[in-house]
């Protein structure tokens, strides 16, 4: 009796694990349908536009120098300070050099001395000329050397001054050794110390810079383009302007140069473009030397029909998308394409908003078993 239930069991299991074993095999052949990623046309803005790197700097930027050699006596600004035009930088106390002061005070000397002797000749003929002795004429020659040698002798006292002091008797308000800025904004650096030795600036050397003055009021944005862009972009064209110090905001600027010339840079021409940044900065203070990138606007559509780039394929150069007809039947429609901003583009022809296009490589789900 327990032998037949034993064999009963037995056969229920071998039973039971036969079926299961047909079930697993029948599942295991079925193929699971093949599911798409969609997308469908969509309106939005599209710009197509290129970027250039650079640096936002004031319009006017002097650098201040003194006319005289010497050294900083006294600074009357300090950086980051609003000055106007005329208003005094530094003092500066002239170190003479000892070969010209020698040679002014001796010119000083010789002139006292042609003084004193012309002087004296026009003492006496004067004397002459009040006695009746000599005529007016003969008098005139005398009366000439007496007064070319006072000036010879204001002239070269004058001469002494200005190397001691910087400045002359007969003009004591323009004096050399006052630096005043010659334009109007802030005081971006001082460079140098009270106590620094300057150099003047004239024909053969630049001179010391003793300070940097530029207008912030008036900014613009220098950068670089590639050769393979420069011949998209025109004088005019609207900038977007991006700086790397200020976060979540933008600035507006408009082309305003370009480079005749290119510059060779890591093997590559670059042309320098110059754009005007708009007044409206929204509070935000534009520091000179910036980095700042220029978004430069090619061309822009205002509601355009667009499509992601992804569903986009190719047949022999000509653009087509997989439009949906049914579960997992798509048919091939060739589309006319517009501008492209790198992640939408525009469409002209072939396709509706109504449509669902078929993202092409798209990821496949997960079989069971």
């Amino acid at each position: 009796m327990i032998k037949r239930i034993f064999k009963i069991l037995l056969l229920i299991i071998l039973v039971t694990f036969g079926i299961w074993t047909i079930y697993f095999l029948y599942e295991k052949s079925q193929t699971p349908p093949e599911v798409f990623v969609t997308k469908s046309p969509f309106d939005t803005t599209i710009a197509k536009k290129t970027v250039a790197t650079g640096s936002i700097i004031p319009r006017k930027e002097v650098n201040m120098k003194s006319r005289v050699s010497g050294v900083i006596d006294k600074f009357y600004v300090v950086a980051g300070q609003e000055i106007k035009e005329g208003d005094i930088i530094a003092r500066v106390k002239i170190i003479p050099n000892m070969a010209a002061l020698q040679g002014a005070e001796t010119r000083v000397s010789q002139a006292k001395i042609s003084y004193d002797n012309a002087k004296l000749e026009y003492d006496r003929q004067k004397n002459l000329l009040d006695q009746g002795v000599i005529a007016k004429a003969d008098f005139l020659p005398y009366e000439l050397r007496f007064k070319s040698a006072e000036l010879e002798v204001s002239s070269a006292e004058d001469n002494l001054q200005i190397l001691k002091e910087g400045v002359s008797k007969s003009m004591a308000t323009a004096s050399n050794t006052i630096v005043k800025s010659t334009i109007s904004g802030m005081v971006l650096d001082v460079p140098i110390k009270e106590g620094s030795s300057v150099i003047e600036s004239n024909t053969f050397h630049e001179g010391t810079t003793i300070a940097i003055v530029a207008n912030l009021g008036e900014m613009i944005f220098e950068g670089k383009v590639d050769e393979s862009e420069v011949g998209k972009i025109q004088i005019g064209m609207p900038l977007v302007l991006t700086v790397g110090a200020i976060d979540n905001q933008t600035f507006n600027a408009n082309l305003e140069y370009i480079a005749p010339k290119g510059v060779a840079e890591n093997g590559a021409i670059q042309f320098m473009i110059r754009a005007a940044i708009g007044k409206q900065t929204n509070g935000a203070f534009l520091r000179a030397a910036y980095s700042a990138s220029a978004d430069i606007i090619l061309d822009k559509k205002d509601k355009a029909m667009v499509i992601p780039e992804s569903v986009l394929q190719f047949e022999k150069d000509k653009p087509y998308v997989e439009v949906e007809k049914g579960p997992g039947v798509f048919d091939k429609v060739f589309i006319k394409t517009g501008i492209s901003d790198g992640i939408n583009i525009e469409v002209l022809e072939g396709v509706k908003k109504e449509m669902k296009l078929k993202v092409p490589q798209a990821a496949e789900p997960e079989k069971k078993g």
